[in-house]
């Protein structure tokens, strides 16, 4: 990609604009993820939830906080490759906790592969860029290009 020499020609492309899609629908299923542990569970219901499964109840908390911040920054482009890669522990972890209930997610207890999908999601979204109309962008923690 060539760098933008006069923002107001600037005319993103297809591929930009498809990364935008990518990330701000990641970071809108961070958020409502989080606001499932909020709204239909309750913090203490999530940190039950986590003590049942062998986590400690005290991590549902700052993994609430996580995912809606790091939600809210990734729909808006707010260092959105970090985070989304930064994040991704977060989903192995539920991958783990719902590996023994199948792969469809609809079983009892939930299956594996949605968080296996939205990991793998935020690791396109980590090795494909910002996207357009980013808020802000860092060279920091990314995949360098090939040399030619």
């Amino acid at each position: 990609m060539s760098p933008i020499r006069d923002a107001s020609s600037y005319s993103p492309s297809s591929t930009d604009l498809g990364i935008s899609l990518l990330r701000f629908s990641l970071g809108v299923m961070w958020m409502a993820h989080a606001l499932l542990k909020l709204l239909v569970f309750t913090l203490p219901g999530t940190a039950g939830f986590f003590a049942s499964v062998g986590l400690p109840g005290w991590l549902a908390y700052p993994v609430f906080a996580v995912e809606l911040l790091g939600g809210l920054a990734i729909a808006v482009g707010l260092y959105a490759r970090q985070l989304s890669l930064l994040l991704m522990p977060i989903l192995l972890g539920a991958v783990w906790v719902h590996l023994p209930n199948g792969w469809v997610h609809t079983s009892a207890g939930g299956g594996w592969e949605y968080p296996l999908f939205l990991c793998v999601s935020s690791l396109a979204l980590w090795l494909l860029g910002d996207g357009a109309v980013a808020i802000r962008r860092s060279s920091w923690l990314v995949p360098r290009p090939a040399a030619a």
